[in-house]
């Protein structure tokens, strides 16, 4: 029976039918007591419905260094080598320049003990190989100025003797003419001669004088005439030697020239040679210097690659990983691109990092245990391998991480967004909405795109 009616029947049916097995009917108190505890954890919920609730975005990564030189690195070897001997174990501390271990050669071309000493030697002979290309160029110098300078003396000695030759040429020519108006006059008076032989005027004696005379005017005439003949000669001959010098010059000059290039190129390949054989010099000290591998920074040696006494490494090969000492430690947490845009610098991240017992309420950190607060520090510009982005996240100002915490260690956070009601949570969840911003968050973000925007 329901027992809604506030008028009872049980006494009234009881006492006129005397019925036993009605009066032995009750209600237990275990009943009672379970309903009383549904309708209080109802009553619960719904009011926990209506609690603030801080929404977050959850992610996964590890602990890492905020700079890149503090994160692990790995010790490599610049030449190649074989391993003579190992100076630290795994796990010590080494200082920065400390020796880690050496190397011997393992190529025969640096097998020499003397080899630096050779290539002093060689470097030695290519210098003064040097000083005598220069010094043969000095010489050409000098012989092409001498060549030039007695170039124009013989020109000038040569021009000279044309003009010499011009004025004997002139003068013979007009003792020619002199000869040949002389020649003319015997002529002419031999012709009046044996005009007057033959009217009985001049004797025979007086006629066979100026033929004799005319004879010896044109014997004189003649000789003029050869004498001139010379002249020219003498000036065409000199004209010609004019021409022979400059090209017989023009030859030597050429030739001091061509032996001068071969001078400057034999310079420029010993020069060239040299710079080889200096930079080699360098590059093989330098090599020497690197059969020490040395540690580039303070830290712990955490594990070596090549252990074996006697085991040949190639150049460039891993030896050794070192961990940075004294680094700052961050975590690298990596979130869904969804939820990306809903973080910027400065967001407070609560971190949970294995190892460490922690009792995490993502909505409501103020009840949590064990958990460690950061801030948003770097939000990468791209993707990651797996598809997430990146945020590293340093300690929270006022707040310290446990100081035992290792590099490489797994770390659960959730960085932390706004305040809404358990039962928009729950709605938001169950419709795959991203969580959200409030009005002065959202113009922020708007605000930083803009000026994004405008800078490109």
């Amino acid at each position: 029976m329901l027992n809604i009616s506030k008028i009872r029947v049980n006494d009234e049916v009881l006492d006129k039918y005397r019925l036993h097995a009605l009066s032995t009917l009750s209600s237990p108190k275990t009943a009672r007591t379970f309903a009383k505890w549904i309708q209080g954890i109802v009553l619960a919920l719904i009011l926990i419905l209506f609690l603030p609730w801080q929404q977050n975005i959850s992610g996964t990564g590890s602990v890492t260094a905020l700079d890149p030189e503090g994160r692990p690195q790995t010790i490599q070897n610049i030449i190649g080598g074989r391993i003579e001997k190992w100076y630290v174990q795994e796990g010590a501390f080494v200082e920065e320049g400390d020796t880690l271990l050496v190397i011997s050669e393992v190529k025969d071309e640096y097998f020499d003990p003397e080899i630096l000493k050779r290539y002093q030697e060689q470097i030695q002979a290519k210098r003064e190989a040097i000083e005598g290309y220069k010094l043969k160029i000095n010489a050409l110098n000098q012989q092409l100025t001498a060549l030039r300078t007695g170039l124009d003396f013989s020109l000038q000695k040569m021009r000279n003797k044309i003009t010499q030759s011009r004025m004997k040429v002139v003068s013979d020519s007009t003792d020619l003419l002199a000869f040949q108006k002389n020649y003319e006059i015997t002529q002419s008076r031999l012709a009046r001669y044996e005009d007057g032989f033959k009217d009985g005027l001049f004797s025979l004696t007086d006629l066979e004088s100026r033929r004799l005379k005319i004879q010896e005017e044109a014997a004189k005439l003649i000789s003029q005439q050869n004498k001139l003949d010379i002249s020219r000669q003498e000036f065409i001959n000199a004209r010609i030697e004019l021409n022979s010098i400059t090209a017989d010059y023009q030859d030597k000059i050429a030739k001091a020239n061509s032996d001068r290039s071969s001078a400057l190129s034999s310079l420029a390949d010993g020069e060239s040679e040299l710079s080889k054989l200096i930079n080699k010099y360098a590059s093989i000290e330098v090599r020497q210097g690197n059969y020490v591998v040395r540690a580039p920074q303070s830290g712990f040696l955490v594990k070596a690659m090549k252990a074996g006494i006697g085991e040949t490494i190639k150049e460039g090969e891993s030896v050794a990983t070192l961990q940075p000492d004294n680094s700052q430690i961050a975590v690298e947490v990596y979130v869904n691109p969804m939820d990306v845009a809903l973080v910027s610098p400065g967001r407070e991240v609560r971190l949970e990092f294995d190892g460490w017992p922690a009792l995490q309420f993502a909505g409501w950190p103020g009840v949590s245990v064990g958990t460690f607060g950061g801030t948003v520090s770097v939000i990468d510009q791209v993707n990651s391998a797996n598809g997430k982005f990146r945020l590293l996240v340093v300690p929270k100002k006022g707040e310290e991480w446990p100081a035992a915490i290792r590099q490489g260690s797994g770390v659960y956070g959730w960085v932390m967004l706004s305040d809404v009601p358990v039962w928009y949570e729950i709605w938001r969840q169950l419709n795959g909405f991203p969580p959200n911003l409030n009005e002065s968050e959202i113009e922020k973000l708007t605000t930083k795109s803009s000026a994004d925007g405008a800078k490109k």
